[in-house]
C-alpha cells in the first residue's frame, strides 16, 4: 500500500474515533499513535496534517457537506461516510500538492473498503458537487 494511502486510513481511523467518541483531537492522536503499529515518518506526518487539519475546519467543512448533501442530515449519515467526506473534503480545499481527481478517487476508495455497497458513490457525488463550485469560484 502506498505511504500517502495508508496515511489516509489513518486519519480516517482518527477522525471515526474523535467522532463517535466524542473526545479532543489531541487526546486521539496521542492515543492513536500510542495504540497503533509503527508507521514510517511520513506515513505519519500526512496523516497528522489531515486529521488536524481537518478538525480544525470540522465546522466549514461539515457545512459544505451539509450544502451539497441533498436530502440528507449530515448528522444523519453513516459516520464512516461523513468522515470520508470530512477526509475527502478538507483534502480537496486545504492540500494543495494533491490534485482534485486524486482526492477524490482516494475517498471513493476509502468508501469501498470501509463503506457499504453504496458509499463509493454517496461520496463521489458530493464530493465532485464541492470540488467543481469550489473550482467555479478560483475560475473568476
Amino acid at each position: 500500500m502506498r505511504n500517502r494511502t495508508r496515511a489516509r486510513e489513518c486519519a480516517l481511523q482518527m477522525l471515526y474515533q474523535a467522532d463517535i467518541r466524542r473526545t479532543s483531537a489531541e487526546q486521539v492522536g496521542r492515543e492513536y499513535w500510542r495504540a497503533d503499529e509503527p508507521v514510517e515518518p511520513d506515513v505519519q506526518a500526512f496523516a497528522t496534517q489531515l486529521f488536524d487539519g481537518t478538525m480544525a475546519h470540522l465546522t466549514e467543512i461539515d457545512a459544505l457537506i451539509a450544502k451539497h448533501a441533498d436530502n440528507w442530515n449530515i448528522k444523519r449519515m453513516a459516520v464512516i461516510d461523513r468522515n470520508i467526506l470530512r477526509l475527502g473534503a478538507f483534502e480537496l480545499l486545504h492540500v494543495e500538492d494533491v490534485p482534485p481527481k486524486v482526492c477524490i478517487n482516494e475517498a471513493i476508495e476509502l468508501a469501498k473498503r470501509f463503506g457499504d455497497a453504496d458509499s463509493g458513490k454517496f461520496i463521489n457525488g458530493i464530493l465532485d458537487a464541492i470540488h467543481k463550485k469550489s473550482h467555479a469560484r478560483t475560475d473568476r
